[in-house]
């Protein structure tokens, strides 16, 4: 007697369809980094190379022939070391054209006159924007490098997400390479450019994809000249990055593993760095850090600390690395108890809680070290030791609403926002 169940029919294969309508939810994220990133001391050697090889890739295939210089202060022009990276340039066959250096953060005339300078040397196919400085040179490199050949307008402010036109760039800007010297702002790895206005005033982002630099070129000997408070200053911007990125409520794996590294290396070196600024270990670890908070926030968002920062320093005149440094206890005090287990497992990276703590009680303590590192820095934690007074508290908190506080951990309305910036009086 045969076997039954060898002339059972064969049951008939199943086919998955795979829906396009919605992703499902779950694990998801996007990714945005420069495409090209040299880093080390000294690396500024390769400046010339790298300007070719960027340009080398552009649409038009054409060969890089100009490049256009956005100096970060009069201090750095006037350094050795600036005056070799533009040596190497011409030594290299390519034309110099040094644009007027930008010793204050970039104002919406500073970026429509460098616009007018690029359009009116007729900087096009081939030609490179080469940003050498802190966050304001590069910032403006960058929007200047985007505006320029755009088709409809050439006004920065047209484009500056929530008091422009809302105009959207169409063309492909110049390439940017970026050269940071300060280890702070992270503008180098970010999607984009922060501009400032003064009637009426505001501080707001051309924000693209498309204004990634093409290359990075990071070399934290550059930095050894830099001030002891813009050293601080900036360094506690990467620092404040990390943290708020961290604990955003658009954050993602790659940018907290990020975090994660490059979080203890800066927090312990950036005190040292201040009393020597030319510990090469120091300097290094801050440079990296710098960029790595770039990183995470184009990946991650920030918070609190930077969305009222940026109205301090609109309204008030503050620095934006000073800012964001004073502003950090409050960020973490509004935002403990929708983040707590997160503040804990900072605290312990950067040494302010003992291993295996308790998140309860571990995560206060990295408030407490973030005061005593500020105490060390020398660096106010109260808006009064920068002139803001009671009634300046609604303009402020009004003023701070945009896309940094809208990646803050919870919601923060502009009433609650008031009173806890009363509390940093």
């Amino acid at each position: 007697m045969s076997d039954s169940r060898s002339q059972r029919a064969p049951e008939p294969t199943k086919t998955k369809t795979l829906s396009m309508t919605r992703p499902i939810p779950g694990l998801q994220y996007d990714w945005t980094a420069p495409a090209l990133v040299h880093f080390g001391w000294g690396r500024r050697i390769e400046l010339a190379k790298t300007v070719r090889t960027i340009s080398g890739a552009n649409s038009s295939g054409a060969p890089a022939n100009r490049a256009f210089i956005q100096g970060g202060s009069r201090t750095l022009a006037a350094t050795t070391a600036y005056a070799d990276l533009l040596r190497s340039l011409r030594d290299d066959g390519l034309q110099v054209v040094e644009l007027p250096v930008q010793s204050r953060e970039p104002l919406v005339e500073d970026v429509d006159a460098a616009v007018m300078l690029l359009r009116t040397a007729g900087a096009g196919p081939g030609d490179v924007v080469v940003a050498i400085g802190g966050g304001s040179a590069i910032d403006l490199a960058k929007a200047a490098a985007a505006v320029s050949v755009q088709p409809h307008s050439q006004n920065i402010g047209d484009y500056l997400e929530g008091v422009g036109r809302g105009l959207t760039l169409q063309v492909r800007p110049l390439p940017v390479v970026a050269l940071p010297t300060t280890g702070g702002t992270g503008t180098e790895a970010t999607r984009n450019a922060v501009i400032t206005g003064v009637r009426p005033a505001f501080k707001k982002s051309l924000r693209s994809i498309l204004l990634v630099p093409s290359a990075v070129l990071i070399d934290p000997e550059l930095g050894v000249t830099v001030p002891a408070n813009v050293t601080a200053w900036s360094g506690m911007d990467a620092i404040t990055q990390l943290i708020e990125s961290f604990v955003s409520c658009r954050r993602s794996p790659l940018p907290q593993a990020l975090a994660r590294e490059a979080l203890p290396a800066a927090w312990n070196s950036l005190p040292v760095v201040v009393r020597n600024g030319s510990n090469r270990p120091a300097r290094e670890a801050l440079a990296h850090a710098a960029f790595v908070s770039g990183l995470c926030l184009a990946n991650s968002g920030l918070g609190l600390a930077h969305g009222v920062a940026a109205a301090l320093g609109s309204q008030h005149g503050v620095p934006h690395g000073l800012a964001c440094a004073a502003l950090l206890p409050l960020s973490i005090r509004a935002n403990l108890s929708a983040v707590r287990p997160l503040y804990a497992e900072l605290a312990l990276l950067v040494g302010a809680a003992p291993p295996e703590s308790d998140p309860d009680l571990a995560a206060p303590l990295l408030l407490d070290a973030v005061y005593n590192l500020l105490a060390e820095l020398e660096i106010p934690s109260r808006l009064a030791a920068f002139g803001v007074k009671r009634e300046h508290l609604d303009a402020l908190a009004e003023g701070s609403q945009g896309n940094s506080l809208n990646g803050n951990p919870r919601p923060i309305g502009t009433e609650e926002l008031r009173r806890l910036l009363e509390t940093a009086l």
